[in-house]
């Protein structure tokens, strides 16, 4: 389990879990500690991500929020992984 803040309201709380033909990435979203989205990649084999829980961070986030705090948390969860 890894937790990622993306302001002081916002974070993200991801999971790797096994399943019978591969491995699933989960997402939730916390809003002042309290959950407000949540979403699920499925993986047979394995990910080509930059960094871990890339993909299922972004897909939170698109499904999540307006585009002004789309563009906003993208950059927050990529500088977040780079460092």
């Amino acid at each position: 389990m890894r937790s990622f803040k993306l302001d002081n309201q916002y974070s993200i709380v991801c999971e790797s879990k096994s399943t019978r033909n591969g491995f699933k990435h989960e997402a939730t979203l916390l809003k002042n500690g309290i959950e407000n989205g949540f979403t699920k990649v499925n993986y047979l084999n394995r990910t080509w991500e930059a960094y871990e829980f890339e993909t299922v961070m972004l897909r939170l986030i698109e499904e999540n929020f307006e585009d002004k705090q789309k563009e906003k948390y993208r950059k927050a969860i990529k500088w977040e992984n780079i460092r």
